[in-house]
């Protein structure tokens, strides 16, 4: 039983990571356009697990819900935010540049250089809390890797 007021921090964290650790979460208020329909072309598009950041915070969260009204949203980073999950962390990337969001094959250029280029790395700890580093300034949100790429044709 998880008790009165649902499950604890600790459940919601193991939960959370058994079922989402390896995979990826695009934390949304909603698509413009055909944005959702060109991720979804994209290879892997379909792949990611998308949570609608506009009905947070519930009463009863999911662990998913959970972790991002706790964890995720308090940053305050632009939405759609693209959340890769780790074994030891989770590495996060607005999606945004100025005013639009990036076209969705920009995506898989992100992932090329998610490790050294994120905007947050939330790290896991023992007692089930997260370490928040800090990463690339919020307004940098160019894919270098396809720059260079352009670059060298």
């Amino acid at each position: 039983m998880f008790g009165l007021f649902g499950p604890r921090p600790a459940q919601q964290m193991e939960c959370f990571r058994s079922r989402y650790t390896g995979r990826s979460l695009i934390v949304h208020q909603g698509f413009e356009g055909d944005w959702l329909e060109e991720l979804l072309k994209q290879p892997g598009g379909g792949g990611h697990f998308r949570i609608d950041s506009r009905r947070l915070p519930t009463r009863r969260p999911t662990p998913i819900e959970w972790l991002v009204q706790t964890h995720v949203l308090p940053l305050a980073l632009p939405q759609p935010l693209y959340l890769d999950i780790r074994e030891d962390a989770i590495l996060a990337r607005h999606l945004m540049r100025g005013e639009r969001a990036v076209h969705p094959s920009e995506i898989a250029w992100f992932l090329e250089e998610l490790d050294t280029r994120h905007h947050a790395r939330l790290e896991f700890t023992e007692n089930d809390q997260m370490t928040i580093r800090r990463g690339i300034p919020e307004t940098d949100n160019e894919a270098l890797s396809m720059l260079e790429q352009l670059g060298k044709h």
